[in-house]
């Protein structure tokens, strides 16, 4: 009887520890990005990403949990199962869904370049000709600038967070930097040492590298927090919360998925 009893217990804890596990959604995220993801000068995480991902936790009763690591370390580690989604400003790309699928993309930030204002490039191969550029390692931006401009003789450099190629361009060892707009203006335009630069030239455009919008990174196969993710992604498209933290992080560019 007692025997039976034990494993009843077992049992029961068992199904506990899955439910409480169920109920936790642990995000990847790389931490150096503002006005996406950052860390402020208490150590707390804070940045548009931050506050839509605890959203979608709310209205998916879920609880938040979070995961830091580089932004290139982020599908391997999500294959790893180290954590359930990717929430780090990851564009939705046809090159990346051959490892991972998405959500539903949430919203879309153009891609410019930044560099000094009176530098007289141009966002172009034959403008950048002889040109440095900095891209983060990982990301959209550093396949568009390899794809587009290295094969043009662009010197095109990779660089772990973006907070390394802002030192760099400050120092001079780069040229340009290309980054999402918001983080432009936000992690260095609008601060006292982005005084003398700015965007140069429009947006990049090539919807095959910059991909979609922006949606959450998941596992191959993981339908059942996609459908959950997505819900309440409608959830919070609906109730305008998306369009409050746009207001909030991103004054004056238009983040909605066309």
């Amino acid at each position: 009887m007692k025997k039976v009893y034990a494993l009843s217990l077992l049992v029961g804890m068992c199904a506990s520890f899955a439910v409480s596990a169920a109920s936790e959604l642990r995000y990847g995220v790389e931490a150096e990005y503002p006005p996406f993801e950052s860390r402020n000068s208490a150590g707390e995480l804070e940045g548009f990403d931050i506050d839509l991902g605890n959203a979608i936790c709310k209205a998916a009763s879920l609880k938040c949990a979070w995961v830091e690591t580089s932004f290139d370390a982020l599908i391997p580690g999500l294959m790893a199962k180290k954590f359930d989604a990717i929430n780090s400003a990851m564009n939705i790309t046809e090159q990346r869904r051959k490892s991972i699928d998405f959500t539903q993309p949430i919203y879309r930030i153009p891609s410019q370049l930044v560099g000094k204002a009176d530098s007289g490039m141009e966002a172009t191969p034959a403008g950048l000709k002889g040109k440095t550029i900095g891209v983060l390692q990982g990301s959209i931006q550093e396949t568009y600038a390899k794809e587009h401009w290295e094969k043009h003789g662009v010197t095109v450099v990779s660089y772990k967070d973006q907070n390394m190629a802002w030192g760099d361009l400050l120092n001079g060892r780069i040229d340009a930097s290309l980054v999402m707009s918001a983080a432009g203006q936000a992690g260095f335009l609008s601060k006292p040492q982005g005084k003398g630069f700015g965007f140069i030239g429009k947006p990049v455009s090539d919807d095959t590298i910059l991909g979609s919008g922006i949606g959450y990174g998941l596992r191959k196969g993981d339908e059942a927090t996609k459908k959950q993710l997505d819900a309440a992604i409608d959830k919070v498209r609906a109730d305008g919360t998306i369009t409050a933290l746009a207001k909030k992080y991103f004054p004056g560019i238009d983040v909605a998925v066309k």
